[in-house]
């Protein structure tokens, strides 16, 4: 992986995205996009288009989610604690005394999650997990009259963003669901050759995935594409407690992950692997029963259909502070669009 693709991805992974405030990672988005697209626009959803030769008839959109899940401040009580709602799918136990940020007009106030200490708990309330509502962030103000000069409500929360490096070159951050993905559909576009490419490509970071798909499903509008390629994280099965008879065997390290399934064009999916093997790139292959929870759910039924596949990142501990993900495989997941997009001609067809 090169270092500015390195870096790139660095910057996402720590700059604030919760779903419905996605505006100051989409800055960093353009400002990497700027040196190889021919266009970039922001519709007005906040979707990040980037686009190279646009004018194309035949149109591949690749599409990312750059919003992660996060908190927002719903209430401040008279001793100046700050309550939240959750925004995207929390395991609440996760974020028992977790240190967070809430991202102000005004800058960002740092705080911790707290809750009654178990010293403190009766045999019952030892029992049960925690509501939202038990749980409080403790920015340290003496009342509520403090604490409302620096926190609004309506404000984002994140936890505190960190990009570690872990042994066997992978890393451990926040929100690798789904800014490896936003990463690869970027880098993907970056690292086609010009020569070799006869169809527009689109790539896109979308927002509010995260509750319900919602931005994909106006990009794609938007640019009405004959094939899309979402790209997000899927569950690796190569840690304990994991079933595989339930959940497949997705390795981290082993490649990126080719999904078949109803939400997925079967000719396309094909088409994948042919390039995949073409150019000794690992992949998994993933059976999906149903429609996937990804951005190719929306991409695949916009207007009168798209030839749509999804190609997956294995992640350990999804939707927690310690998301893991290899390097090693959204390099790979990278090289694996942009060569399946130089290897189009604009009159290819997957209609069954």
């Amino acid at each position: 992986m090169e270092n500015q693709a390195k870096e790139f991805l660095k910057r996402i992974l720590t700059t604030p995205s919760t779903t419905g405030f996605e505006e100051s990672v989409q800055n960093v988005v353009r400002e990497y996009a700027k040196p190889f697209a021919d266009s970039i626009y922001t519709d007005v959803h906040g979707n990040v288009i980037v686009a190279r030769n646009p004018d194309a008839p035949l149109r591949i959109m690749l599409a990312g989610h750059c919003d992660q899940i996060g908190l927002i401040v719903n209430y401040i009580d008279e001793k100046g604690y700050i309550y939240v709602l959750t925004v995207g799918g929390w395991d609440l136990q996760n974020l028992i005394g977790i240190r967070v940020k809430i991202w102000t007009a005004n800058g960002v106030v740092d705080g911790v999650i707290g809750k009654k200490p178990i010293h403190l708990l009766d045999e019952e309330e030892r029992k049960k997990i925690p509501k939202i509502q038990d749980l409080w962030i403790d920015i340290g103000a003496k009342d509520n009259t403090e604490a409302a000069k620096y926190v609004n409500i309506g404000d984002p929360v994140t936890v505190e963003l960190e990009y570690r490096e872990l042994l066997n070159n992978l890393i451990a951050a926040p929100a690798t669901d789904d800014k490896a993905g936003l990463w690869v559909a970027m880098e993907a576009l970056r690292r086609i050759d010009s020569g070799k490419l006869n169809v527009g490509v689109f790539a896109v970071s979308t927002v509010q995935e995260e509750v319900g798909l919602r931005g994909s499903r106006t990009s794609t509008f938007g640019i009405d594409p004959q094939i899309g390629i979402a790209t997000d994280v899927t569950h690796a099965t190569d840690c304990p407690t994991v079933e595989k008879k339930q959940n497949g065997d997705v390795k981290l390290g082993g490649g990126p992950v080719l999904s078949r399934g109803p939400n997925f064009t079967t000719k396309l999916v094909n088409a994948l692997v042919d390039v995949a093997k073409q150019n000794e790139i690992p992949v998994q292959i993933a059976a999906e029963g149903r429609i996937s929870g990804t951005d190719a759910a929306s991409i695949q039924v916009n207007k009168s259909g798209v030839a749509t596949a999804l190609i997956s990142i294995p992640n350990r501990y999804m939707h927690t502070p310690v998301e893991v993900i290899s390097l090693t495989d959204i390099d790979h997941a990278a090289t694996l669009m942009a060569k399946y997009c130089e290897s189009i001609s604009s009159d290819v067809s997957y209609i069954p």
